[in-house]
């Protein structure tokens, strides 16, 4: 009866576990019936039961429901083992009644023991199987010799495929389940990239590496429906570009960690950086008095924190990335296209040369004093 009400349990070594909890249980609650000894601990069978339910990695519903249809069929049993006998009416109504409360404290006792009991064995599956893949993750980091497809199975991942790393962070004040907010998130971003699931390891008390297995394209712009969430949170969250291999989880991983950097150092509000937008800026920004000394040199005409030069600096970093279109960055920045003229011929004046003639140059310079202001442009020099 109770293999039909809890088919996850239709396995021979799981029926033979069953089997003898079963017995044992039975013999414990009559002899606690007999002597009017209930509670009474659950026996060693039980607790087995209980702790392989938990290694199968079976939910406690299965557990839960073994003991209701458990209970079911003591009751019955008992019942007509009574009704059998022939007994005062009177006696037999007591001795149900009794017995029906009797199993009802039994249930009761034996379920919340044996919850502590498979809640105990679950945690120490769940720390066992997260250390294993905690370990095989920093072993590739690494760079230990690594088997890939035995690696797979360990973090439960597909290494040989294309991957996104990415980190996520919290700025926001302190909670006790950061990590389970992190990890969730981190889920909520594969699946809105079309990735089945993350892997996931925490790096810190509030933070989060993560990978997602990678198609043709990651488009990022997919994640705009989750900017309120983690502007709720206080999650940031900052990318790697797609990498094939356990050498491209490995890049991708690090260029992540570059990515946050930035956006750390930047004093950025955007919750979100991709590392191929901030790529080199990082590969300068290594040097610090280096980019200080390019920024100076390259925009000195446009150097300061006044609200002149910012406006100044915006329109040409805008021009730029609009192909030298006046009509386009003058619909990005909200002006007329002879204010976009007027002030590239202004910026021109102020550099001393024209724009082509230093485009590359330009651009890193704009990059670096956007991404790092207050390091390009320190107020007290």
């Amino acid at each position: 009866m109770i293999i039909e009400s809890v088919p996850e349990l239709a396995d021979e070594e799981l029926v033979r576990d069953l089997r003898a909890s079963t017995t044992a249980q039975l013999r414990v609650f009559l002899a606690g019936l007999v002597e009017n000894d209930i509670p009474v601990p659950p026996p060693a069978e039980a607790r087995a039961l209980a702790r392989t339910i938990a290694r199968r990695g079976l939910d406690l519903r299965v557990l839960m429901q073994v003991y209701r249809a458990g209970q079911h069929a003591a009751i019955r049993y008992l019942s007509q083992t009574v009704a059998e006998q022939e007994l005062d009416q009177d006696f037999e109504r007591a001795l149900t009644s009794r017995m029906y409360t009797q199993a009802t404290m039994w249930m009761g006792i034996s379920l919340e023991e044996l919850t502590d009991t498979y809640t105990e064995e679950r945690e120490i599956g769940l720390r066992d199987v997260f250390t294993r893949r905690s370990e095989t993750v920093r072993a590739i980091l690494g760079g230990d010799p690594i088997e890939p497809d035995a690696a797979s199975v360990q973090v439960s991942y597909r290494l040989s495929g294309r991957h996104l790393g990415f980190v996520l962070w919290t700025d926001g004040p302190g909670e006790e389940d950061v990590i389970g907010v992190l990890d969730r998130f981190a889920h909520r971003i594969a699946a809105a990239l079309g990735s089945a699931k993350a892997l996931t390891v925490p790096s810190g008390a509030r933070g989060m590496w993560a990978w997602l297995q990678a198609g043709s394209v990651a488009d990022l712009g997919k994640l705009d429906a989750l900017r309120a969430d983690a502007a709720k949170d206080a999650l940031r969250v900052a990318f790697g570009a797609r990498g094939d291999g356990i050498d491209g989880f490995r890049r991708s991983h690090r260029e992540a960690l570059a990515a946050r950097q930035v956006a750390q150092n930047s004093g950025t509000a955007e919750w979100l950086t991709d590392y191929l937008d901030v790529e080199l800026v990082h590969l300068v920004s290594a040097d610090a008095e280096g980019m200080r000394a390019l920024v100076g040199r390259e925009l000195s005409g446009l150097h300061g924190n006044d609200a002149n030069a910012a406006r100044l600096r915006e329109t040409l970093r805008t021009y730029l990335r609009c192909q030298r279109s006046p009509e386009a960055a003058a619909r990005e920045l909200g002006v007329h296209k002879n204010t976009v003229r007027y002030r590239i011929q202004r910026i021109e004046e102020l550099l001393g040369h024209d724009i082509d003639s230093r485009r590359l140059h330009l651009e890193l310079a704009l990059e670096c004093a956007d991404a790092f202001p207050a390091q390009a442009f320190p107020r007290n020099r």
